[in-house]
């Protein structure tokens, strides 16, 4: 497979990667509809900056590292459980309270922080890693310095261009009229289905 193909096959392969329901998915929806429409697109930056991150590691070939420190990758899947059940907490513990009636510009601050919520969620999920890696076998040993140049932007659109239209579909009228309605009982669902991804992270790391 030439350089050109094997690109094009990683691209593909990463569109439907992204578009796979997961932790990602469930967070980007809840600040799209939770928060607004602003929240949103910060987080689908977070996540196609955390695809970056990963196709950078991914280059540099970090899933030969974990096959040759298995503690590595069985800490990373810890770590990465940890979080996520913390995400939960936080989400459950958010469930009863009201959202808060915000006027005018959205705060800045508020941004980054939907941002990092974002990029920590996408980096928190070593399984991302590895599939990132198993993807990016599929280029050539001899990948000319154009696939370096070109992988990390192509990357970066296809994650944050999903997750932009995750963020735009859920922060509309209709979707978010109905999370207020119903917010403890779908708060409380996403902190079980987060609290479920951590934990299934956390015990499979015991099976490596």
């Amino acid at each position: 497979m030439n350089a050109t193909l094997a690109i094009l096959a990683v691209a593909a392969a990463i569109a439907i990667g992204a578009a796979s329901p997961g932790p990602s998915f469930v967070m980007v929806v809840r600040t799209a509809v939770a928060k607004s429409r602003g929240n949103g697109l910060a987080a689908a930056l977070g996540m196609g900056v955390g695809g970056v991150i990963f196709c950078a590691l991914a280059l540099f070939g970090m899933r030969a590292i974990f096959a040759q420190a298995e503690w590595l990758y069985i800490g990373f899947k810890l770590a990465g459980g940890c979080y996520l059940i913390y995400l939960a907490w936080r989400i459950w513990r958010s469930a009863d309270q009201p959202l808060a009636q915000e006027s005018g510009a959205i705060v800045e601050g508020r941004l980054f922080r939907s941002f990092l919520l974002g990029l920590g969620t996408q980096l928190s999920n070593p399984k991302t890693l590895v599939f990132y890696g198993s993807v990016f076998a599929l280029l050539p040993a001899d990948l000319p310095i154009w696939g370096d140049v070109v992988l990390p932007p192509t990357i970066m659109a296809i994650e944050t261009g999903w997750y932009t239209l995750v963020a735009l579909a859920f922060s509309l009228p209709q979707p978010r009229a109905a999370y207020l309605r119903w917010k403890g009982r779908i708060d409380r669902l996403a902190g079980v289905v987060m609290a479920a991804l951590g934990v299934k992270l956390i015990l499979s790391s015991t099976r490596i």
